[in-house]
């Protein structure tokens, strides 16, 4: 899988002539395979691509690259040096960059080796194009997401099971990440996050030696990555018992859920979505615990456009994956968040997410 030929139709409507792809998400998307940090660089012109790596990588590269020139990088003939041949042979004029990505540094030292040429490319923002690009999923990529969601799902079938007093939130934690990597996961999507009890009110804990009482929620936050690309969901459970008020908080967000997936469709505006869910939760008088938006886009990275959240006037595009995870936090208490995926259509959405979401009482 790779997405040149998208990228080229995408430099004509940009008018550029080829694009340096320096960010690890974005290489990964071009060219379908994946390098870390700043191991590689990829280059796509409207004609074809170049893909330039050291020695660590070749092998495997020329393994898995298709439609990609392979060049390795090597002391004497450096990444710069063949970049700026590269540059030259194709009669480059306007190349691309990760504006959002590059560092200042490795912005100064293209600068740099690009101005020894005679008349040097231009560097031009493309950061926001690619993205834009990458918002719309192809049915190999959906294909992934919804196998890594699948992973996920397994896992907390058998996570369920374990989930018990005396037992911490790091041991949870720890055993989500055995149990996705075991399933087929080559790695997670972000650190799951596992919180018990009043712990529950940080939407974004970390998971501690807390040992979970009865009575309490357990919320569990996970995803992983299969081919690519990331899951992501969160579901919420009670240990022993629930209180009348936790009870309540649990079914408000779940009716917060359910209202914003039925609002999300291709053409609103993100902000509706979210103004969706969150008029729920404000009517149950739960509109200050809501500390976050109703979700964000999903694909090569666990955070990418587009948000369903109040400061997103945009329309959401057909083909886009996004998370739909309302949550209340009453501080020092209890906190409750419900997460699927879903896929915007024309019609409405396609939910990803087959685990079942009525309140689980172990």
């Amino acid at each position: 899988m790779n997405h040149y030929a998208n990228l080229a139709a995408a430099l004509e409507a940009e008018d550029l002539d080829a694009v340096l792809l320096t960010g690890e998400a974005n290489r990964f998307y071009a060219s379908g395979f994946f390098t870390p940090g700043g191991d590689a660089t990829a280059l796509v012109t409207r004609k074809d691509a170049v893909f330039f790596t050291d020695a660590r990588y070749t092998e495997a590269a020329a393994r898995h690259l298709d439609g990609a020139e392979l060049r390795e990088v090597k002391p004497g003939k450096g990444l710069m040096d063949q970049l700026r041949e590269v540059l030259f042979l194709k009669g480059v004029r306007r190349l691309g960059i990760e504006d959002a990505a590059i560092t200042v540094q490795s912005y100064r030292r293209l600068e740099k080796a690009l101005s020894e040429e005679k008349s040097p490319p231009q560097l031009v923002p493309a950061s926001e194009a690619i993205l834009k690009l990458r918002q719309t999923k192809d049915q190999e990529e959906l294909q992934a997401m919804e196998a890594a969601q699948g992973i996920a799902e397994r896992a907390l079938e058998d996570i369920v099971k374990e989930l018990r007093p005396g037992v911490t939130e790091k041991e949870i934690a720890a055993r989500l990440q055995y149990l996705m990597l075991n399933y087929g996961a080559s790695d997670m999507s972000f650190d799951p996050i596992v919180v018990s009890g009043p712990n529950g009110s940080l939407p974004h804990g970390v998971p501690s030696k807390k040992e979970i009482q009865p009575g309490e929620f357990v919320t569990m936050d996970f995803g992983c990555i299969y081919g690519g690309y990331c899951s992501d969901m969160t579901r919420t459970v009670a240990v022993g018992s629930v209180t009348e008020e936790m009870e309540r908080v649990y079914r408000t967000v779940l009716a917060a859920q359910e209202a914003g997936i039925a609002a999300a469709r291709a053409g609103v505006p993100g902000k509706a979505v979210d103004t969706a869910a969150r008029a729920v939760i404000e009517e149950a008088g739960y509109g200050e615990y809501f500390t976050h938006s109703f979700g964000h886009g999903v694909g090569v990275e666990i955070h990418e456009a587009p948000n369903a959240a109040s400061s997103n006037d945009k329309p959401l595009p057909a083909g886009a994956v996004i998370s739909a995870e309302p949550g209340i936090y009453i501080p020092g208490k209890l906190g409750v968040r419900i997460e699927d995926v879903i896929l915007i259509t024309p019609e409405g959405c396609r939910n990803l997410t087959k685990a079942p979401k009525e309140l689980l009482i172990l």
